[in-house]
């Protein structure tokens, strides 16, 4: 009797030491891998219901370490703004479709006073997430621009006023990667 009972905590023992020194279940890591750039931003849609009268002045684009850029320049305090993904973009108000490249939209919608004219829309050739912006109109206190860009990857959405020129900038940053 005792002999059994030696044998078997012996092995509970074993076993007990095993368990203890094995190493985790494949996938059952406690660390987490880093955020690209510390790029915590994700991909949902971005809003603020700011209501002014601003028009768009300017569009302009820049190259980041991690992260193309896009700035809306407008005249007037910052503005309501909507930016999401979309499956396409359709010209406001006429409702044709818009082409963009790339393999993702973001379609930004600025709050303000109509645009009559479209502003110049940069040439985004060569950037490593965008691939093309357009003009999608502007209409009842809206203008709209098109942003076509590599996949849909995070995105961050902030607005800068410029109180002493009466100016305001909207900027959309688009991660390189997840």
């Amino acid at each position: 009797m005792h002999r059994r009972l030696f044998r078997r905590s012996a092995a509970a023992l074993t076993l007990g030491l095993v368990a203890a020194t094995a190493p985790a279940a494949v996938g059952a890591s406690s660390a987490t891998a880093a955020p690209y750039c510390g790029i915590t931003w994700g991909s949902l849609a971005k809003s603020s219901t700011v209501s002014t009268d601003p028009s768009v002045t300017g569009v302009r684009a820049g190259r980041h370490a991690c992260y193309d850029r896009l700035v809306i320049d407008q005249r007037g305090r910052a503005s309501g703004y909507y930016v999401r993904y979309v499956p396409q973009i359709y010209h406001d108000p006429v409702g044709y479709l818009i082409p963009l490249a790339g393999g993702a939209k973001l379609q930004i919608i600025t709050l303000g006073r109509r645009d009559t004219a479209p502003p110049a829309m940069p040439n985004v050739t060569g950037f490593t997430t965008f691939r093309q912006v357009k003009w999608a109109g502007s209409f009842e206190g809206q203008s709209q621009i098109g942003l076509g860009v590599r996949a849909r990857l995070p995105f961050r959405v902030f607005t800068i006023n410029d109180t002493a020129t009466g100016t305001n900038r909207l900027v959309i940053d688009v991660a390189h990667r997840w």
